[in-house]
């Protein structure tokens, strides 16, 4: 005869629970997941201003202390005003940007820097017009 003990039970989940918990779950998800990609653009937009501004306060501070514009952006580097050269944070390149030549015949190639990056920010502005 087998032995029935109410005292030893089988430990586990139903699956009426297992449901539960998954519907909660997706719930969830369905809260966070739409928030978390506009997030991630909003930064990589924030990095490039940044990367942005940083060059260009670097181009100038060039021009202040040689009189001249830099002939590359690399030039920022081998001479220490810059560490090492950014990267644009939409093409995940330091290879990307567009370099602007100064207006006049100032000596030097590097006036500006604007963002190589494709298609526009969240606002709707091209990334080439940063």
């Amino acid at each position: 005869m087998p032995v029935h003990d109410r005292s030893v039970r089988m430990r586990g989940f139903t699956l009426i629970e297992l449901l539960v918990v998954l519907g909660i779950v997706a719930l969830l998800l369905t809260l966070a997941v739409p928030r978390y990609f506009p997030s991630l653009d909003k930064a990589k937009e924030t990095v490039l201003i940044d990367n942005l501004r940083n060059l260009r306060m670097t181009i100038d501070q060039y021009h202040g202390d040689t009189g001249r514009y830099p002939e590359s952006l690399e030039q920022l580097v081998d001479k220490k005003y810059l560490r090492a050269m950014p990267i644009d944070p939409i093409t995940d390149s330091d290879a990307s940007w567009i370099i602007v030549p100064p207006p006049d015949d100032t000596p030097g190639r590097v006036y500006d820097v604007r963002s190589g990056a494709p298609g526009k920010d969240r606002s709707g502005t091209p990334f080439a017009d940063w």
